[in-house]
């Protein structure tokens, strides 16, 4: 397998996506974050227990926005119109961890994994920003896609 972000020089490029079709594309990300018992209680009391506020509220909108942003970030990124971007967060208290699974959707004609691999990022990294003062020991673990849908190669998901 080739990797498309190289000419045939070795040169880097923006892939050339001038004739593809336009089509429905849908992806999957998710990733975690460890926290203290300390800072995991403060994600149930928003404006209580975080000296920023609404921990979670804020890392949405951040997600959001960073999936807005993912063409200023990573190089050779085309730039999407998103049609959608959805936030989710699930909390285990047992291990005290904090997950997050986003989902970008746009009619393109490249796909979205990077937009929702980046919302995912900037969520939890807004997580550590906003909670550093209780715990700076939290670990930001295992951001993956878990599936993508549309273009020529079909539907992925992870095993």
């Amino acid at each position: 397998m080739t990797l498309t972000h190289f000419d045939a020089q070795g040169q880097a490029w923006m892939v050339d996506v001038g004739g593809k079709q336009a089509t429905h594309r849908r992806a999957i990300a998710q990733g975690s974050i460890r926290l203290s018992p300390a800072a995991f209680e403060a994600l149930h009391r928003p404006g209580d227990a975080s000296p920023k506020g609404d921990v979670l509220g804020v890392a949405r909108i951040a997600a959001i926005q960073g999936a807005k942003q993912t063409s200023n970030l990573i190089p050779l990124c085309h730039p999407l119109p998103l049609t959608h971007l959805s936030v989710e967060f699930r909390l285990d208290e047992a291990n005290h961890r904090l997950t997050i699974e986003t989902c970008a959707e746009t009619v393109g004609k490249t796909g979205v994994e990077m937009e929702a691999l980046t919302a995912a990022s900037v969520g939890l990294l807004t997580v550590y920003d906003m909670l550093k003062a209780i715990d700076k020991g939290m670990e930001i673990e295992s951001i993956a896609l878990l599936r993508k849908e549309g273009g020529k190669s079909g539907t992925w998901e992870r095993g």
